[in-house]
């Protein structure tokens, strides 16, 4: 099958990768509006990796490493875009307006990871918050990927902070961590308060039968019971299913009960 290599943008008859972004005189537009220094037969040129190896290492000997805010990678992408535009659709792009484009989402980017730094450093300041585990049903998953079975376990504690109830119960190996804290989440509602079993099509519309529910991070070093009940249950060599108001004694008993 006989393939034309010819280059859409400006006719050349052999294109290459290095030549669509690199060496194509529209191509070559947009790199000398942008705001990526060049040097003549430094770069652009005509080895791709000479190109690369300048934009990912030599350029900082010429620009700042710790302030380069460099858009050469949106660059690269908008180029080769222009270039798929030209070729299946006939559109023809302005070399300036590929660089604004590729300047726009480059700042786009550097903001979103300053608000996403600045939330962390706001998080790790708070003061850890004291938690009262008073008539509070703790639940806790157990999961290994290469276990046959994934845990969970869950116990509701009275107003003064006594077991009133626990259950403990594995299922086949679930997908993920996450889905072992959900089955567990799901299967203490279900048990604790049997008149909605019915409604666990979905936790979204379970919690609303609650006159007051809500879903809180209990440290592990608080929430030892449930730990243990779902870690006993993943690691049990068959199925098993457990529900009463005491560790049973073929279950190890965690410290503190």
């Amino acid at each position: 099958m006989r393939c034309d290599n010819f280059c859409p943008r400006c006719g050349d008859p052999e294109e290459s990768v290095t030549h669509a972004i690199f060496e194509c005189p529209p191509a070559l537009q947009v790199w000398a509006l942008s705001g990526t220094p060049s040097c003549p037969n430094i770069f652009p040129v005509s080895s791709i990796y000479a190109n690369m190896d300048y934009l990912f290492w030599r350029k900082d000997n010429i620009a700042e490493a710790n302030l380069d805010r460099d858009a050469y990678p949106w660059l690269i992408w908008y180029i080769w875009k222009a270039r798929n535009d030209k070729l299946f659709r006939g559109i023809d792009r302005d070399p300036m307006e590929l660089v604004r484009y590729a300047e726009s989402e480059c700042q786009a980017w550097f903001n979103a990871n300053e608000r996403v730094q600045s939330s962390s450093i706001e998080l790790s300041s708070e003061i850890p918050q004291v938690l009262s585990l008073r008539d509070i049903c703790l639940i806790d998953g157990s999961w290994i990927s290469t276990a046959p079975f994934s845990g969970c376990g869950w116990v509701w504690m009275g107003n003064q902070e006594k077991v009133l109830l626990m259950g403990t119960r594995n299922f086949a190996g679930r997908e993920s961590a996450l889905h072992s804290e959900v089955e567990a989440l799901c299967w203490a509602m279900e048990h604790e308060w049997p008149s909605f079993a019915t409604e666990l099509e979905r936790i979204e519309t379970l919690k609303t039968c609650f006159p007051d529910f809500k879903i809180a991070h209990i440290p592990r070093t608080q929430n030892g019971i449930a730990d243990l009940l779902a870690r006993t249950a993943r690691s049990f060599h068959r199925e098993l299913c457990f529900i009463g108001c005491f560790i049973p004694v073929w279950l190890p008993r965690p410290p503190l009960v």
